[in-house]
């Protein structure tokens, strides 16, 4: 059983040419950012939105220019943990139709190898035209599933960030 999936698995990765492990491994980068951040949100965010909120409980002093500069400072370190490797994760999903377009451009000068060396071979020009569309269409699905996932982390840093906003009060 593994075998079988093995020799498909290598022989769809000969048949797409190696821009796919590029897009294999930008994917399990993209995946596994993504589910850093899930368990981010399950289990560490309330201990950092504890902390925020004590350190600025603790002050005395809440309205003057020098206490609401600490809590912008604070609102902002708060935010950078909530945000994490988001960044990183977005130009993940970004990079993935890029390389799947790398490789449909590597797939196209192989038909045009396969072209001017044998003159138009149908059969070598069919392994380059499947050499130009596979990484196209991986590319695709990878980003398309990580819009998925990237879609709900914002959501969720967009609501975490107004929330520590509004719960950092001047008044007091």
């Amino acid at each position: 059983m593994f075998r079988d999936a093995y020799i498909a698995l290598s022989g769809f990765f000969a048949q797409g040419g190696d821009v796919l492990y590029l897009i294999m491994i930008t994917t399990f980068l993209m995946w596994t950012l993504m589910f850093e951040r899930f368990y981010y949100f399950r289990t560490e965010h309330k201990n950092v939105v504890r902390a925020a909120t004590d350190r600025w409980e603790s002050r005395q002093e809440r309205n003057s220019w020098s206490a609401k500069r600490v809590r912008e400072a604070v609102i902002s370190e708060t935010i950078e943990k909530i945000q994490g490797n988001f960044p990183i994760i977005q130009t993940c999903v970004a990079l993935c139709p890029l390389l799947g377009l790398l490789g449909t451009v590597t797939g196209m000068i192989s038909v045009f190898d396969a072209m001017a060396t044998q003159g138009g071979n149908a059969r070598s020009m069919a392994a380059g035209v499947s050499q130009a569309t596979i990484p196209t269409m991986c590319g695709m699905i990878a980003s398309l599933s990580g819009l998925f996932g990237t879609t709900f982390i914002k959501k969720q840093i967009m609501t975490e960030s107004e929330l520590i906003e509004d719960h950092l009060t001047m008044d007091h």
